[in-house]
Parts: structure tokens; C-alpha cells; sequence
């Protein structure tokens, strides 16, 4: 099994980052699994769901978070 752990992804930039690498990266390199730190993802502090749903439509499966997670209380 081929796991991919990525860190921090830190607002719009992560996102395009991830919208723009990981797909054809999963693909070409037969990963299995992506894991992604996501407490910073929207708006650079805390994920919302619309964050969230634009990092799992990416290919991200598991989104891990840290105390900036609470800073956006409908996720």
C-alpha cells in the first residue's frame, strides 16, 4: 500500500496547489492513500465544508487538523 502524507495546506494556494499536483501525482504513482493537514486550508486558519469538499474532490481521502480547526465552527 503506497501512502501519501502531505502538511500544512494553507488557504487558496494549498487548494489550487493540491487541485493542480496531487490527481495526475495519485495516478502516475500509484498511491493508495492521501492524507492531509487541513486546520489551516480556508482563509488560512481552520477548514470550512467548502474547503474541505474542494480537498477531498482533489483526491484528498483523510483530512487531519490540529486547534485551528475550531476556528470554523460549521465544519
Amino acid at each position: 500500500m503506497r501512502i501519501l502524507v502531505l502538511g500544512d495546506v494553507v488557504g487558496r494556494p494549498g487548494r489550487e496547489a493540491i487541485r493542480g499536483i496531487i490527481p495526475s501525482f495519485v495516478k502516475s504513482d500509484k498511491i493508495d492513500l492521501v492524507v492531509a493537514n487541513a486546520e489551516n486550508a480556508s482563509g488560512g486558519i481552520g477548514v470550512d465544508i467548502k474547503g474541505a469538499e474542494e480537498l477531498f474532490s482533489a483526491g484528498i481521502q483523510v483530512l487531519t487538523s490540529g486547534n485551528h480547526v475550531w476556528k470554523k465552527k460549521e465544519i
